[in-house]
């Protein structure tokens, strides 16, 4: 089982990969689209799971390009930031789910495997967009905390606080 993985962070890239080796897979990693295509033509993957939103292109991208190449390639798309018209982009795309970070290893397995879940037909609660906005913000700022709340026009101590929470749930 051959599993392409792009994801430009690169700790969660790190983690993923080794979670997905114990699974049984053999993982190779790029950290973005133009990378994930080298590594795809000389790795011939089975599996893909690639995540939307990177500098450069876009995960979504990579995702014709794969099918075309691997017609029986099952590909998964993640990202932070869900919305419907994403998701209804990569499914038409090629993709056979589409996951909202934090995914883990069991999830993103199930859903490469094709095991159907529950839809999930609820709207996000106000503290969910909330949180996505934080994190997509912070992301922006390359994490950095100061700037960020700078951006945001909210204490520094204050966006701490929040960032320090779980993740709503839905």
């Amino acid at each position: 089982m051959r599993l392409l993985l792009v994801d430009d962070d690169e700790v969660f890239r790190e983690r993923l990969a080794r979670a997905m080796t114990k699974r049984g897979y053999e993982v190779e990693a790029a950290s973005n689209a133009a990378g994930g295509f080298e590594t795809a033509e000389t790795f011939a993957p089975e599996f893909a799971v690639i995540d939307l939103k990177m500098p450069g292109d876009s995960g979504l991208t990579l995702i014709p390009r794969l099918k075309e190449m691997f017609p029986c390639i099952r590909i998964v798309v993640l990202t932070g930031y869900g919305s419907i018209a994403t998701t209804l982009e990569a499914v038409r795309s090629g993709a056979v789910d589409y996951l909202t970070k934090p995914a883990d290893a069991d999830q993103i397995h199930r859903a490469l495997q094709g095991e159907k879940r529950a839809p999930e037909l609820s709207v996000p609660s106000l503290d969910r967009v909330e949180w996505e906005h934080l994190q997509r913000v912070l992301k922006d700022c390359d994490h950095n905390i100061s700037r960020t709340a700078r951006m945001l026009h909210i204490d520094r101590r204050s966006l701490q606080r929040k960032l320090a929470k779980h993740p709503p749930l839905r």
